[in-house]
């Protein structure tokens, strides 16, 4: 018997429930559409998503959360969640990052942002102007896009009304799109390794240096981690994404899990449908892909030509690297007094950008202890990782070289918790082949990287794409990677089908 076809009409389907994703669904749903979200797991989330085991609730990707200030325009999750009446509990991280760098060089990104740039001067003193001078630039980027409410640049009145309400911001911002960070800094500071530094300042959320990331980004990365602060959600990132679910449905509208999404169905061309594995059709009047740009042109629209438009983006951008995740549980005598959240380890500058060579780490439990058992601490730790090395494997290889790279990673990582791999209680270990599998990204990619130096963001697409009908969101949509990144993403979304569906 085939399946059951399920023809009910939405205004919009939404495909995955990432965050960019779930921001635009609740958006949608705030303004009174009936919106459906498909996801294929069982939480919603994807690389913003949880999992438990032994007592531990570990992060799926990063805990490092920007988007939660209570002031401006740029505190995005804070109001994605405001939209459809929901709030979550954040708790303030004193410091961004600590930095443990070659030669002994360790910096600490402290949330007051005058204490950040007297430790950064007391370590280059001869570069006191060149430091104030960039990160002020940084602050300047900030205030254009702080002075303004953030939604779609696709729509000529939103645009036009943004520009008469604040022109100098427009017109900042106009400046910036097409800079990247590290030719901002170069006007500014001489010091090489005060520059790598910035490369890795930049390198530890764009996945690339200071030359490849635009302007845009690290203006609002720099400032907003002053402004509205590193927040970490009371029980993990996870509620994120369970909270806007819940808003989504007090909204009207729904979700369903363990709804793999097949094929988008076009007719004349146009988006009017998703085919689940299962056989079952969901149709509306326009669908969104949270999916990246890969999956969605190579596998979700099936053998359709590649319209030019994707082509010229494939010639710009490539999959980043995956990560190789450590989710650890160690007892709590493992981290020194006055341990810091977040840390980022490299050795030798040269490896910066080489798998293994820059090493992530998150330790939520000293902002939430409820995340692990009493006198216990979690520590994830990730590492950029190709797919290449993990694929062709029998699965008993697989699970040597795993164990391999995660004793590689805990040796480097004894140099700053000593006792480390003594102290144990639990591990699990992730690869690219694990974010493929769990996550639905194509070769398990962090998202798209230049694959040479552009102007700014000025190559990166909005949502709107070739097929009519059809929408992305995410990290492979302006602006970009990064949780607040990605809501923008939704914001803008959300914004640009409400106006077409004259909502």
């Amino acid at each position: 018997m085939p399946p059951k076809l399920d023809t009910q009409d939405f205004d919009v389907i939404v495909i995955g429930s990432g965050i960019g994703g779930l921001v635009t669904a609740t958006q949608l749903a705030a303004k009174g559409a009936k919106v459906m979200v498909l996801e294929s797991y069982l939480i919603p989330g994807g690389s913003s998503g949880y999992f438990e085991r032994n007592g531990y609730r570990f992060d799926v990707g990063a805990s490092m959360i920007f988007g939660f200030g209570d002031r401006g325009t740029t505190n995005l999750l804070t109001r994605a969640l405001d939209a459809v009446e929901v709030s979550l509990d954040t708790i303030p991280d004193p410091v961004q990052i600590h930095y443990h760098l070659p030669g002994d060089l360790e910096i600490l990104v402290h949330r007051d942002y005058e204490k950040f740039l007297q430790e950064l001067i007391s370590r280059f003193p001869q570069e006191r102007e060149g430091i104030r001078r960039f990160y002020d630039e940084c602050w300047k980027v900030f205030g254009c896009l702080n002075a303004m409410e953030l939604l779609s640049l696709e729509e000529p009145r939103y645009l036009t009304r943004v520009f008469f309400q604040h022109p100098l911001a427009c017109l900042g911002l106009v400046k910036y799109l097409p800079q990247n960070a590290g030719d901002i800094a170069r006007k500014f500071i001489k010091d090489p390794e005060l520059l790598r530094f910035i490369d890795i300042e930049c390198y530890c959320w764009s996945v690339v240096p200071a030359d490849m990331t635009p302007m845009i980004n690290a203006g609002m990365v720099f400032s907003d981690r002053h402004y509205g602060g590193i927040n970490y959600p009371l029980g993990g990132v996870g509620k994120i994404a369970e909270k806007l679910v819940e808003g989504l449905e007090k909204a009207g509208s729904e979700i369903r899990y363990q709804a793999k999404a097949d094929k988008i169905l076009l007719e004349k061309g146009r988006a009017v449908g998703v085919r689940l594995t299962s056989g079952e059709v969901y149709r509306a009047k326009r669908i969104v892909s949270n999916a990246t740009r890969w999956n969605t042109f190579d596998k979700l629209l099936g053998d359709i030509e590649l319209p030019p438009r994707e082509r010229r983006w494939r010639d710009r951008y490539r999959k980043s690297p995956s990560f190789l995740s450590l989710h650890l549980g160690v007892a709590a005598s493992v981290l020194p007094p006055g341990t810091h959240c977040h840390h980022i380890l490299l050795e030798d500058w040269q490896q910066m950008e080489e798998p293994e060579g820059t090493i992530f780490v998150s330790i939520p439990t000293l902002l939430d202890p409820n995340l692990a058992p009493p006198e216990h601490h979690i520590i994830h730790t990730f590492t950029p990782n190709w797919i290449d090395y993990w694929e062709g494997r029998s699965a008993g290889e697989y699970e040597e070289k795993k164990e391999e790279a995660a004793g590689r990673v805990i040796d480097r990582l004894e140099k700053i918790f000593p006792g480390l791999n003594a102290g144990l209680d639990y591990m699990e270990v992730g690869t690219a082949r694990s974010h493929r599998r769990f996550l639905n990204r194509q070769d398990g990619t962090y998202g798209p990287i230049p694959r040479r130096k552009l102007l700014g963001l000025l190559a990166m697409p909005f949502n709107r794409t070739s097929i009519r009908g059809l929408y992305c969101v995410g990290d492979s949509t302006f602006p970009g990677q990064g949780l607040n990144a990605v809501a923008f993403s939704g914001f803008a979304c959300a914004h640009r089908i409400a106006v077409d569906l004259g909502l």
